[in-house]
């Protein structure tokens, strides 16, 4: 029996360093602020609705997710593959319409009660950034700082869900698991890029991320993913701060 335990918490001290090292090498969670950002006061933000990426997005047979860096453009990352290796069969995932309008939802429903900041609903900023007859080639940031000189706030929150996808199975097993992907962007009145903020992930089984399967002790929807990633963005909400 006492050599059944210490196997026991071997295993466990085992799946607990491989976690720890799962996080630290792929953060769901990252932020962002611009190093002008103290030079700005932020009073008044149009929270925009969502938008979401429209045509299938591929991704490889381990799920592999590789968050661009400022200034660079997801297609310009590779990953390298040796040349003798077979092609893996490429996998898609399509965003469901209802998704940008979950996730928008789901950051009003954090705002709207927000201390030290006013935000306008989506419902009032659609009005107006609908109608600025920005052309859709145009720039988002170049919309968004239109949008809040229109709507006279100082800043605007506009988003892009680029992965939404829901989990085929129960809680108890989910083959594939829910996939939530999203970014969220303040942009000033004069265009200036002031905090983002993203959100991925697939969620893992609990041999794979630990911490994580133990904070939800089953496979979740995506919509519950989707208000876990919005609340943990808005810890570092740089704007205000969040109800008691």
């Amino acid at each position: 029996m006492p050599g059944r335990q210490f196997r026991t918490i071997l295993v466990i001290s085992a799946l607990v360093t491989a976690s720890i090292a799962a996080g630290c090498s792929g953060a769901k969670v990252a932020t962002k602020s611009a190093p002008e950002l103290s030079r700005y006061q932020i009073r008044s933000i149009a929270l925009l609705p969502f938008t979401s990426i429209a045509t299938p997005q591929a991704r490889d047979h381990q799920d592999i997710f590789v968050p661009a860096p400022q200034g660079v453009r997801q297609s310009d990352i590779s990953l390298a593959i040796p040349s003798d290796a077979q092609p893996q069969p490429k996998k898609t995932m399509t965003v469901p319409g209802y998704a940008a309008e979950k996730v928008t939802e789901l950051f009003w429903g954090r705002l709207q009660d927000w201390k030290g900041v006013r935000v306008l609903s989506p419902g009032e900023s659609a009005q107006v950034s609908l109608g600025n007859g920005e052309s859709a080639e145009g720039r988002p940031e170049n919309a968004a700082a239109d949008t809040a000189k229109r709507l006279k706030v100082d800043a605007v929150l506009l988003g892009l869900v680029s992965a939404y996808q829901e989990r085929v199975g129960s809680r108890l097993g989910a083959s594939p698991p829910a996939t939530v992907g999203f970014e969220a962007k303040v942009v000033a009145a004069d265009g200036q890029v002031l905090w983002v903020g993203r959100y991925y992930e697939r969620q893992r089984p609990m041999t794979e991320d630990l911490i994580g399967f133990l904070q939800r002790w089953a496979f979740v929807t995506a919509g519950e993913l989707a208000e876990y990633g919005v609340d943990e963005v808005l810890k570092e909400f740089p704007f205000g701060r969040g109800g008691e």
